[in-house]
Formats: structure tokens, C-alpha cells, sequence
């Protein structure tokens, strides 16, 4: 039985592991690739660098205007995630716990907006950005960021604040707690496993995009990320520079890395028990 247990389990690792290296292997050399020169890069570029030099991440960083991008990125990742929040923490509640007119056909609304593609809402969204002169405008874009995200937060946070015993909030309001106390005071405090997985995820997705703000965003000095380390990969094309190209790579992976690997078990954590509450 101890046999066949440990067998049954190597089959099932070996698929993983083959998985993870296919993976990880492309990520590992554009990192080495970064750290080396276009010379070396031609010349092997499947070995390690001769020695490790930051020359890639300068060029970057200073010729190619990655720190800008940076800087707009976090300012579109930070206020998206924000926005979304402020929205979505008291429509959920409100779908969660008052009862209206109307209350279950909003809420299938909003969840029947996670399954229309949103490049279907690209060209209203541009000439509507360009009528409120938000085109061409970063905070223009994290509204639009924060919007496209709605429907997802308001899922995982109803399904969090089903879950809070009413007695709560009954206790609350015989003390003389408002509405809005006892949402920010006990609701939102008690939901703050999905709060974390939300912000987390959206902030990730917000970090990462890259059509949105292709179209909305005109230019350089309004580019995200994305958008800078696109131009760059262009320009490589004529002026060959790999290492350029794999270090703004890397300047753009390593805070999604950091970020997942510190909240990891959170965002597990918090996406399971949403499912179950779900």
C-alpha cells in the first residue's frame, strides 16, 4: 500500500515538474539575459553572463524612460485598486444585506458583466474618455482600470459578507451605529481576508495590462509599463538591444513576484473561502 501511495504520487509530481521547469526556464534566462552584454547574448546565449553588469537596467532606466513608466504604472495600479475598492465594498454590501426592488436582478447584472468581453466596451469608452477630455490621462485610465474590475470585486466580496452573522450588525444598531458605521466599523474589518485577495489580484491585473492602455494612452510620457517595455521591444528590432529589453522585463516582473510571494497564502486563502461561501 506505502508502494503504491509513493508511486501514485511521483506519477502525479513528474507532470508538475515538467510544468514548472517550462515555466521557470524562459523567466531564468531573460533574467541572465539582462545581466548581459549584446555581445554575449549573440555569442551564447543560453550560458551565463562573463560577469554580471547592470549597464542593461541603466539604459533602461535612463535612456529608454522606464523610470517614468514605472512611476505611472504605480500610480495607475494604486489608484485603480483604490477606486475599485471604494466601489466595491459598499455595492457589495448593499447587495448583500439590504433588500430592495430590484436587489437580485442588479446583482446578476453586475456578475453577468464578468462574462461580456471587454474589448467589446474599447471604442465607446474612447470616445466617451475623449468627451470628458480624460483621454491621453493616467487617472482617465485607472477609472476605467477600476471599473473593468467591479464586477470580479463584488463577487468575492459578497460572497465574504454573506457570511458575517446579522447579530452583529443587530447588536450594533440597537447601540446606535449608522448604516455606514457599521459597514466600515464591523463589515469591512471582518471581510478583510477577501479585501487582500481582491486588492491583490486587481492590482496584479492592473500592473500587467496592456490593450487599455494602448488605446487610451497616446503619449510616451503618459506610458504605462506595459506600453514602455512594448516601445522598447520595437526599437530592439533595429537597434538590437537584448539586454535593454530583458532588463525592463525584469524591472516589470519583479514587483508581481514580490508581491504574490508576500501575499501568496492570502490569495489562496482568500479565493478558497470564497468559493466555499460562494
Amino acid at each position: 500500500m506505502q508502494k503504491g501511495s509513493i508511486f501514485s504520487r511521483t506519477i502525479v509530481r513528474i507532470p508538475l515538474i515538467i510544468w514548472s521547469l517550462a515555466v521557470l526556464y524562459p523567466i531564468f534566462w531573460m533574467v541572465l539575459g539582462a545581466f548581459k552584454s549584446n555581445a554575449e547574448i549573440y555569442a551564447n546565449p543560453w550560458g551565463l553572463p562573463e560577469s554580471f553588469s547592470f549597464s542593461n537596467f541603466v539604459d533602461a532606466w535612463s535612456n529608454y524612460n522606464i523610470d517614468a513608466s514605472v512611476f505611472n504604472s504605480f500610480i495607475v495600479t494604486g489608484l485603480g485598486a483604490t477606486l475599485t475598492l471604494a466601489m466595491a465594498i459598499p455595492t457589495s454590501y448593499a447587495l448583500e444585506r439590504m433588500r430592495f426592488r430590484g436587489n437580485r436582478l442588479l446583482f446578476t447584472l453586475y456578475i453577468s458583466a464578468m462574462m461580456i468581453p471587454m474589448v467589446l466596451g474599447w471604442i465607446p469608452l474612447f470616445f466617451l474618455l475623449m468627451q470628458l477630455n480624460l483621454l491621453d490621462n493616467i487617472f482617465g485610465l485607472s477609472i476605467v482600470y477600476a471599473v473593468s474590475q467591479l464586477p470580479f470585486s463584488i463577487f468575492v466580496l459578497t460572497s465574504f459578507m454573506a457570511t458575517i452573522p446579522k447579530s452583529l450588525e443587530e447588536a450594533a444598531a440597537i447601540d446606535g451605529m449608522s448604516p455606514y458605521g457599521i459597514l466600515w466599523k464591523i463589515i469591512t474589518p471582518l471581510s478583510t481576508t477577501g479585501i487582500i485577495t481582491v486588492t491583490i489580484m486587481n492590482m496584479i491585473q492592473f500592473w500587467n495590462e496592456y490593450f487599455m492602455a494602448l488605446i487610451f494612452l497616446q503619449t510616451e510620457e503618459n506610458y504605462t509599463l506595459a506600453l514602455a517595455i512594448d516601445y522598447i521591444s520595437n526599437e530592439t528590432q533595429y537597434t538590437n538591444a537584448w539586454g535593454t529589453l530583458f532588463a525592463s522585463l525584469v524591472i516589470a516582473i519583479v514587483p508581481v513576484i514580490v508581491l504574490y510571494a508576500i501575499f501568496q497564502r492570502r490569495i489562496v486563502k482568500g479565493m478558497t473561502e470564497g468559493a466555499i461561501k460562494g
